[in-house]
C-alpha cells in the first residue's frame, strides 16, 4: 500500500512506538533517552494530506535515560519541570507527500512555548497483525535546539565548552494500529 491509499483513523500503539532524543553530554559523549508514557491519533486522509489530523501527547515526567539520577534532574525546574508542565504536545500542521516520505510540519510545545518543527517521516509500510490489526510504520528524525524551549540549564566545563549540548536530535519510531 502506498502513503496516498493511506485512509483512517490510527492510533498509537505504546508497545511498538518509541519518541527518544539524543544529546551530547560534555561533548565527548552522547545521552539517549526516551519517554514512556504517551498517546496519540491521526486521521489520515492519504489521497488529499490537507485533511490529515495528527495529535500526540506525551508525559515529560515518563522520561527514561536509564539512569535514575539523570532522570530526576531532568524532570526538576532546571530542565522540563514536570510539577508545572506535565505534557508536551505535537500538533500536526502540515503533511506533504514526497515518494515514501510524509514531510509532518506541526506545533511542538514544551513548557509552554510552541515551536513549529518538521519531521521527515519514513513510510514503512502497512501489515494485518496475527491479531487482525491493520498497522502502518514510520521512522524519522529531526534537530531541534532545546533553548528554544526554555530548556536553558547548563554547566560550563573546564576544558571549555558545555556539560549539556544544545541541540537535541529527536527520533521517532511509529507503530499506529487502525481503528474500525
Amino acid at each position: 500500500m502506498n502513503l496516498t491509499d493511506l485512509n483512517g483513523t490510527y492510533v498509537l500503539d505504546p508497545t511498538h512506538t518509541t519518541f527518544s532524543f539524543v544529546t551530547r553530554h560534555a561533548m565527548v559523549t552522547k545521552v539517549r533517552g526516551s519517554f514512556e508514557q504517551f498517546e496519540g491519533q491521526a486521521v489520515i486522509d492519504g489521497a488529499n494530506p490537507a485533511n490529515t489530523n495528527l495529535e500526540v501527547t506525551i508525559d515529560a515526567a515518563s522520561v527514561n535515560t536509564r539512569n535514575a539520577d539523570r532522570d530526576g534532574h531532568i524532570r526538576s525546574a532546571d530542565f522540563f519541570d514536570v510539577e508545572n508542565y506535565p505534557t508536551w504536545t505535537f500538533k500536526g500542521t502540515d503533511f506533504a507527500i514526497k515518494g515514501d516520505t510524509v514531510e509532518v510540519t506541526g506545533d511542538l510545545t514544551i513548557k509552554d512555548v510552541t515551536k513549529s518543527i518538521t519531521i521527515p517521516m519514513e513510510y514503512q509500510g502497512a501489515a494485518k497483525d496475527p491479531f487482525g490489526n491493520n498497522r502502518v510504520g514510520f521512522e524519522g528524525a529531526t534537530q531541534i535546539n532545546r533553548s528554544d524551549f526554555g530548556l536553558t540549564w547548563n554547566a560550563a566545563l573546564e576544558t571549555g565548552g558545555f556539560l549539556v549540548s544544545d541541540k537535541i536530535t529527536i527520533e521517532v519510531e511509529v507503530s499506529a494500529i487502525e481503528q474500525a
